[in-house]
């Protein structure tokens, strides 16, 4: 597995097709993108976020160049704490390890590159996958707000996950 750059015109259209649904969309999102995705939409939103934040989007691929999954990071210079966003893996490849893979990708290249002390990001408890999957690559709960998000007539907590630098001194990538 590789890390490169989001590329709009070559990969939004494989990634919004990765979001069929809904409630899987706000899951993911948080609805800080429209649904259904748009290109335009979606470009404004990795804007806005880069502009803020510094965030940089990023895809995973396989070996054959296949998208695997997209994220988004930022480094925070006053905390130096790293912050993953938007995390997603191809439905068609959960369960397999990729997720797994690609968040140690990030987390080298967070650890490595960016000389973050730490990476944390935000889920929604009831995105189960998802919080196991990041559970299972060493992320912690630091922090939980109950109520922090209401889909229709759900209403979802908010998990803040991290991993510290010296789990990661001790975690072969």
């Amino acid at each position: 597995m590789r890390l490169r750059p989001f590329i709009c015109a070559k990969d939004f259209d494989v990634i919004r097709d990765w979001l069929p649904d809904e409630r899987m969309h706000a899951l993911w999102c948080a609805d800080r993108i429209a649904f259904p995705m748009e290109q335009g939409n979606f470009e404004g939103v990795m804007a806005e976020i880069a502009g803020l934040f510094d965030d940089s989007p990023f895809v995973a691929t396989d070996d054959d160049g296949r998208l695997v999954g997209f994220f988004c990071y930022s480094l925070n210079l006053e905390s130096n704490e790293g912050m993953l966003k938007f995390v997603i893996v191809n439905p068609r490849m959960r369960g397999q390890g990729y997720g797994k893979q690609m968040l140690r990708l990030a987390l080298d290249y967070a650890f490595r590159i960016t000389k973050a002390d730490a990476v944390h990001l935000n889920v929604f408890p009831e995105n189960v996958g998802a919080k196991k999957c990041y559970e299972s690559v060493g992320f912690t709960e630091r922090d939980f707000t109950p109520n922090a998000f209401t889909y229709k007539d759900e209403s979802w907590g908010r998990c803040n996950m991290i991993f510290r630098r010296e789990h990661n001194e001790k975690t072969e990538f």
